[in-house]
């Protein structure tokens, strides 16, 4: 599924990277544990957490990952949009629950990682 397509399904708001969403991501990870999302060795997958900081950003730097979706509402301060910018990783914030937006991604085909 196309960044675009789950901007689009999730009712997301973009906040840095607009000019990536067409990158496909076909792996979802979803927690606040950071180092939980780095044990999972998902290139290229999508990172859905609360934790708004600058932690989620080095996390799917490190981890490789496509894209962060900010959940319940949260929004990072502007030094996490901008070191997100710095790394080219689009950030997409959205109201909706962990819980929901998993299903909602589950539905239309992705996957968790393992």
């Amino acid at each position: 599924m196309r960044l675009d397509e789950i901007r689009d399904v999730l009712g997301c708001e973009v906040l840095t990277g607009g000019n990536h969403l067409e990158v496909e991501v076909d792996v979802v990870l979803a927690s606040d544990g950071m180092s939980e999302i780095l044990t999972c060795q998902s290139p290229g997958g999508l990172m859905i957490t609360g934790l708004a900081t600058v932690h989620s950003v080095r996390t799917a730097d490190v981890g490789d990952l496509s894209a962060i979706v900010f959940v319940r509402g949260k929004r990072p301060n502007e030094k996490v949009v901008e070191l997100a910018r710095q790394k080219g990783i689009p950030l997409l914030a959205t109201q909706l629950g962990m819980f929901d937006v998993c299903a909602i991604l589950r539905e239309r085909g992705l996957r968790g990682a393992l």
